[in-house]
């Protein structure tokens, strides 16, 4: 038989079991500090999370705060040095450069006057005056060399200068002495001397009207166009300064109200007080400091012109009435010469205070007329250094200064009308008697320097306030800015230290 293999009996067809339940495991919950799956640990992957990006925007804050401190500090150094050049180093050299002008000038009508005088008794009191006072000048001129000295610095032209000023200066001093001995052996009168002695002179004044005082005016213009570029280049420094902290400052303010923004976003809170704080603080920072420095701005403009500028052009009309009034002495004291000194003369006048005139005799009338006017109206119909000064009335005090100036130089001129009349006359020694101050009247012109030197000091004291107010708010503002910097930093690190805690 064959055997028959068993059959594979196939599954019943029946109704299938219920395949038993998967095991399902939840997905895990992501770490909020954690980078996602599979994704490297880079810095864009870092900031990514939570603390990352409140430490970034704290960063970017304090750099921002570090910015707003460096541009405000740079700025605040350009008043400061601005002002140090001005008030403290050249300007104030500039003003004793100057002086140099004067003194050499002043040396100059001096020798004249003692010429003038002549050894005689009646009047040896005068004459050694006038000698005493040349050699108080030649003393003040020489100090002022030494600041024109320091001032030239490393310039190799103005070094030049005071070189030449100085070598000029021994030279006319020989001469002037070669005069005064001459004279002294003369014994002539009062009045002018012996032609040997005009002569030597002659040579001394032209060397100093023609050298010595040209050079010294030249100084003076060199030592001012420094403190002029330093002023234009530092105010012009403060005026974008101010401009950079603004921009600096909305940089920080827009930062911080970012950081506030995201944490309120996050943590569902309305405002951080501490971050709050810090943009209110950065405001008010930023708002003062263009405020000062629009103060220090004026401030500097104030010290540059009406303190520098006016102190300058005021030592300049003194040291041109100087000389006008040395031309008196020369006109005296060189008859030959006469006619020259007097059209100089005129021309000084001319520069001091400028009506329209073209003699002597016209510009006595019509400066009578323009300063009566003046007294009723208060109009400076003219001009010159006396109009400017006229028109420019700012200071307390100063107008009441001005016009005691101006009534003094009225004066003076009259004395001057005065004396020439006498000389017209043919009464030189009762000349010569009021250009010396030997009758009344004749001391106009210490009258009218008096005044001149007074509306001067007005000036200087209001340059010098001004220069130190300045100094006074920089040196506070040197504590302020960085304390101010560091409490606005601190509390922006101390409003996000509690969110970063959350996280640890």
């Amino acid at each position: 038989m064959t055997a028959i293999a068993p059959s594979r009996v196939p599954p019943s067809a029946g109704p299938a079991s219920p395949a038993p339940p998967s095991l399902v495991l939840p997905s895990p919950v992501p770490d909020p500090s954690s980078p996602p799956h599979g994704r490297p640990r880079g810095r864009t992957a870092l900031l990514r999370t939570t603390p990352m990006r409140i430490r970034a925007l704290t960063i970017a804050a304090i750099l921002a705060m570090a910015g707003l401190f460096a541009v405000t500090a740079v700025t605040f150094q350009n008043a400061r040095d601005g002002m140090q050049v001005i008030g403290h180093d050249a300007g104030p050299q500039v003003v004793a450069t100057s002086d140099l002008y004067f003194a050499l000038s002043d040396m100059d009508a001096q020798i004249a006057n003692a010429l003038l005088i002549g050894p005689e008794r009646d009047l040896s009191g005068a004459r050694q005056a006038a000698l005493d006072r040349y050699e108080q000048r030649r003393s003040e001129a020489n100090r002022a060399i030494l600041q024109a000295a320091k001032l030239a610095g490393e310039d190799a032209t103005e070094q030049r200068t005071v070189q030449a000023v100085l070598d000029g200066l021994g030279q006319y001093e020989r001469l002037a002495g070669q005069a005064v001995l001459l004279d002294t052996e003369s014994r002539h009168a009062p009045g002018p001397p012996p032609q040997k002695v005009t002569s030597v002179y002659r040579e001394a004044t032209d060397l100093m009207k023609l050298d010595l005082l040209p050079k010294a005016y030249n100084l003076t213009l060199d030592s001012g166009t420094t403190v002029r570029h330093s002023y234009e280049d530092q105010h012009a420094a403060i005026s974008s300064g101010q401009g950079w902290v603004l921009l600096n400052g909305l940089v920080v303010i827009l930062i911080l109200a970012g950081l506030q923004g995201y944490l309120a976003a996050r943590f569902r809170r309305l405002i951080s007080p501490a971050i709050a704080l810090a943009a209110l603080g950065t405001c008010a920072l930023v708002i003062a400091s263009v405020a000062l420095l629009s103060a220090e701005g004026r401030q500097m403009t104030k010290v540059k012109e009406r303190g520098f500028d006016s102190v300058l052009a005021l030592s300049r009309a003194r040291a041109i009435s100087n000389s006008a009034y040395a031309d008196e002495s020369r006109y005296l004291l060189d008859p030959g010469r006469a006619d020259t000194y007097e059209q100089v003369y005129l021309e000084k006048s001319q520069a001091l205070l400028f009506v329209p005139a073209g003699s002597l005799d016209t510009y006595y009338r019509v400066l009578d007329d323009a300063l009566d006017r003046r007294g009723g109206s208060r109009k400076a119909d003219f001009l010159g250094f006396y109009g400017e000064a006229a028109r420019g009335v700012s200071l307390p005090g100063e107008r009441r200064a001005v016009d005691d100036l101006l009534l003094s130089y009225l004066s003076f001129q009259r004395s001057d009308r005065r004396m020439r009349e006498l000389v017209s006359d043919g009464k030189r020694r009762d000349a010569i008697e009021i250009r010396t101050g030997g009758v009344p009247g004749g001391e106009d012109f210490e009258r009218y320097d008096e005044a001149l030197t007074a509306l001067i000091a007005l000036h200087r004291d209001a340059f010098s306030s001004a220069v130190s107010d300045a100094d006074h708010r920089l040196r506070r503002w040197d504590l302020v800015l960085p304390c101010s910097v560091i409490l606005i930093a601190a509390l922006v690190v101390a409003g996000v230290r509690p969110r970063l805690a959350e996280f640890r």
